[in-house]
Order: structure tokens, then C-alpha cells, then sequence
């Protein structure tokens, strides 16, 4: 749902799976691409999750790492958001390395940190697992751009 100043509500989810979590992007993509969902952990660290469908996939039946990354690229915007309350933002740069697969039916969780948030920076690391085995490790850094 839209706010008035034109930013995206997210919205939680009551039942089924993901109750408890949050529906955190109206971005056509990743709706397509996911659906992804957030929540804070008991330490209110956010933690990104999906669960690994056929369409996930590559033609070798692991996971395509663009899927990987663009998981990355969404929790990313989560993670920092605190950081990003008053602009807009874009991915600058992101390092991604492909450590493990992540299969059909897998949990694929992401968490992360801000390492540095400055005027105009936001310096990030974290890793994606799935069913607990870490299949990605990413750095990024977002830039904080004027609300459009």
C-alpha cells in the first residue's frame, strides 16, 4: 500500500508459512522473483527468508545465483532501513561469492549488518544460507539518493 508521500507500506502476513513476517516490496521484480519476506529477529536484527521453488532454479536443479543475488539485492533495503528513513536509495556496488547450492524446498535466509552509514554511504556485509548451510556471502554499498 502507498503512503501519501509516495514510499510503500509493507505489509505482514497473518497466516500460513510466513505469519509473523513482512511483505516488505511493492517492486514488480522481486514480487515476480520471490515473493520475499522480512522480519527482526529476537535481537531486532532483520532477517530476510524465502522458500526455494522450482522456478528458483537452474537447468542443473540448484538454485540460479541470480535468484541468490537479487535475494541479496532486496534484503540489502531491509537491513538498512533505518539508514534510509528521509531518502531514496540505490545499490552503488555488491560483491557477491558463491559458497554452497540451495535446492527446491530449502529455507534461503539472509542476514547483515551496516558496517558504516555516512551522509551519503551505507557499507554492508552479510551471508545467505539455505537449510542452514551458507550459500552466499555478499559486501555492498548502498547510495542514498533524493526522493523522487
Amino acid at each position: 500500500m502507498d503512503e501519501p508521500d509516495g514510499r510503500w507500506t509493507p505489509q505482514a502476513i497473518a497466516d500460513g508459512e510466513w505469519a509473523g513476517w513482512t511483505l516488505w516490496s511493492a517492486d514488480p521484480f522481486e514480487l515476480l522473483a520471490g515473493p520475499f519476506y522480512a522480519r527482526r529477529d529476537e535481537s531486532e536484527h532483520i532477517v530476510c527468508a524465502f522458500r526455494a521453488e522450482r522456478k528458483h532454479m537452474n537447468g542443473h536443479g540448484a538454485m540460479h545465483g541470480g535468484c541468490l543475488m537479487t535475494f541479496a539485492d532486496y534484503a540489502i533495503f531491509c537491513i538498512a532501513s533505518e539508514h534510509l528513513q528521509d531518502s531514496g536509495s540505490v545499490t552503488a556496488q555488491m560483491n557477491c561469492d558463491f559458497v554452497d547450492a540451495a535446492f527446491e524446498g530449502d529455507l534461503v535466509e539472509c542476514v547483515g549488518e551496516v558496517v558504516r552509514a555516512g551522509a551519503s554511504l551505507i557499507f554492508m556485509r552479510g551471508q545467505i544460507t539455505a537449510a542452514g548451510r551458507v550459500a552466499l556471502t555478499y559486501s555492498a554499498i548502498l547510495k542514498k539518493t533524493k526522493k523522487r
